[in-house]
């Protein structure tokens, strides 16, 4: 108990959360993994192989995959989605530097090495994406194959990509304001989460200009660069007076809410936090990716939009692309349907 108390903070009371999330998703398991305790959720056929293994980005949970969870099991494909560290019923260390690349894949290792899985096939939308892509460069012998969605695999960037967004967009840009060792961010989300996921979790009022930096971020719905300030949109946002579309039912709102008004942002917005270290300790690494790989694009994603995967061939190999039309960044959640069933096609066709 001393050991748990020192490197993560209470855990969050997930009692109300799985009696009103336990029809769309299985029980909650717990795994020790890489130094933590991560909570995760397991599905579909345990002699499958290789398993799917869904990683979600920010701000979002294993939850966010529900849909996925359940039509792929009903298809026979093992899948498995964990609260990634800092989120949901995962620990959450203390430490900045806990939240680096190196952490964050070994923490799916870990969770193989539960498993007793010797290889998985990695999916990751958003901030999981950037996780899943370095599986293959990290850990290739634990990967069969990745899937992007919305996110890309990039080259090292070539210089600090905080200083490259500080150049391009300004200090008010929310990866550059994440860095604040005062947590500003953080307070002005956790004190806010109702609004915080009310301004996300919609979809896109217009299709944005693809490479445009006017273009609404995350659907968020304004079109200038202020758009970026995260933060400040959030404690100016009115519900009340936003045209867009909800993408969660009531019930399904309140399993974030719920769960982030235990949790925090902070773990999440740790990961971000660690983009300079990631670029520093990533010098030398080969990003070339050889295993099957599948980037499925957003159309109206303007955070990131398809031409952000222009020119993936380069260092992806054996790579297919496929273009969800009508959805904006919460892909997975937007268009569940046609994600999974592209899913299940590329898995079955690629692994049978």
């Amino acid at each position: 108990m001393r050991r748990r108390r020192r490197t993560s903070k209470a855990r969050p009371n997930r009692t109300s959360v799985r009696k009103l999330a336990m029809i769309e998703m299985p029980p909650l398991k717990f795994a020790q993994a890489n130094g933590i305790r991560m909570g995760y959720y397991e599905a579909g056929p345990v002699t499958d192989k290789p398993p799917v293994v869904l990683c979600h980005g920010w701000p979002e949970l294993a939850f966010s995959w529900r849909h996925q969870i359940k039509a792929l099991s009903e298809a026979g494909i093992r899948v498995i989605a964990p609260d990634q560290r800092g989120y949901g019923a995962t620990d959450r260390p203390e430490p900045v530097e806990a939240y680096d690349m190196e952490h964050l894949t070994g923490d799916l290792v870990g969770l193989l090495d539960h498993l007793a899985i010797e290889k998985a096939i990695f999916v990751g939308h958003d901030w999981g994406g950037f996780v899943v892509w370095q599986m293959p460069l990290r850990h290739p012998a634990r990967v069969a194959g990745v899937v992007g969605v919305n996110t890309p695999h990039w080259d090292r960037a070539p210089m600090d990509p905080i200083a490259l967004f500080r150049q391009r967009f300004g200090d008010q840009m929310y990866i550059v304001q994440f860095q604040d060792p005062a947590r500003e961010p953080d307070r002005i989300f956790g004190s806010r989460v109702e609004q915080t996921f009310d301004a996300f979790m919609r979809k896109p009022l217009l299709r944005p200009a693809a490479k445009s930096e006017e273009a609404p971020i995350a659907g968020v719905g304004a079109s200038s660069k202020t758009n970026l300030a995260f933060p400040q949109m959030i404690a100016a946002y009115d519900a009340k007076v936003d045209p867009r579309t909800p993408i969660l039912s009531a019930d399904e709102k309140k399993v974030f809410v719920d769960t982030f008004t235990t949790t925090g942002f902070t773990g999440g917005i740790n990961w971000y936090r660690n983009f300079t270290r990631n670029w520093e300790r990533s010098k030398g690494l080969d990003h070339h990716i050889t295993v099957p790989s599948l980037m499925i694009m957003a159309e109206n994603d303007a955070v990131l939009p398809p031409s952000a995967a222009d020119g993936m061939e380069r260092l992806v190999a054996d790579l297919e692309k496929y273009l969800v039309k009508d959805s904006g960044h919460w892909t997975q959640q937007e268009k569940p349907e046609e994600v999974s069933a592209v899913l299940i096609e590329w898995r079955r066709r690629r692994f049978g």
